[in-house]
């Protein structure tokens, strides 16, 4: 198999937020080579909806895209044995838990997820705003409180990044929302465009992966702790220590177009690269569970 019969590459920062058309919703796509990657614009509309994405992703990509998704495409699973231990509903893998939020979200639009958690059972096992930290937020004898990681986040921790639980709701940094809806998401694509690696990576056509974002930032010369970019001079720096033409423009840029315009850049330079691809600690039960995140070492 060839990474680098990808030609596009679209970088997308998601949104949790409620409501149908997010300001945090950014995408960016360049294709190979030095161009500079470029903003997309929601079809009528000053701000992207997840269902415009969703569409986009479902028929309108440009050939051979890597899309890579700001968003975790699973919950922790390796470490208990199971996404939600001691429900006897527990899905068994990846898929599963993507058909049930979708099916206990089927009355929330815009493909919010509140609905799932504040689930009468799955509510348990999240942190949620109002000092509601479920029973099953922490797994017995947990040495932090952060809540349940994943495999691959234990990974970004090493590359010095700071994830965080996906079945944390709560603070500026929380991703469980943003991962929930990007999961009926997922589920919505119904097998039309793989997600690797559930899906094992294809010889051609497109292919859907999760990001980080901080992950492109680091690589470009940013830390961790300095990973968001809200000018046109830092955004260009970064972009050009990735190899790009600088993006152009001045003065303020919001942090979403940056992480989009940056990720994409970023893609771009890391499809071909085959470690990334194979990473030590993927297991196919792990990838079928919990998934990975795409540059996590």
């Amino acid at each position: 198999m060839k990474p680098m019969h990808f030609r596009n590459f679209l970088a997308i920062d998601w949104s949790g937020a409620l409501g149908e058309r997010q300001k945090g919703i950014a995408l960016a796509l360049c294709t190979r080579g030095e161009e500079a990657p470029r903003l997309l614009a929601p079809p009528g509309h000053a701000r992207w909806s997840r269902a415009d994405v969703l569409d986009l992703l479902a028929g309108h990509l440009p050939p051979d895209t890597l899309v890579g998704m700001d968003l975790g495409i699973s919950l922790p699973f390796a470490d208990a044995g199971a996404f939600f231990p001691g429900w006897a509903q527990s899905p068994p893998d990846a898929r599963a838990l993507w058909a049930l939020i979708d099916a206990v979200c089927a009355p929330d639009p815009h493909l919010a997820a509140a609905s799932f958690v504040d689930h009468d059972d799955l509510s348990a096992y999240f942190r949620r705003h109002g000092g509601r930290e479920g029973v099953q937020f922490h797994l017995p004898g947990a040495l932090h409180k952060r809540g349940r990681m994943r495999v691959t986040e234990a990974a970004q921790a090493r590359a010095g990044c700071k994830p965080y639980s996906n079945f944390n709701l709560v603070g500026a940094a929380q991703v469980g929302k943003s991962s929930l809806t990007g999961m009926r998401l997922l589920h919505r694509l119904g097998g039309r465009l793989p997600v690797w690696p559930i899906d094992p990576l294809p010889a051609r056509g497109s292919l859907v992966v999760e990001i980080y974002t901080t992950l492109a930032a680091v690589a470009a010369g940013r830390t961790a702790g300095r990973a968001k970019m809200t000018d046109h001079a830092a955004l260009d720096a970064a972009l050009v220590r990735l190899g790009s033409r600088p993006a152009g423009g001045s003065g303020a840029i919001d942090d979403h177009s940056a992480d989009a315009l940056v990720t994409a850049a970023w893609l771009r330079t890391a499809a071909h690269r085959a470690e990334l691809w194979h990473p030590g600690e993927l297991t196919p039960e792990l990838a079928a569970t919990e998934g990975w995140t795409f540059g996590a070492p």
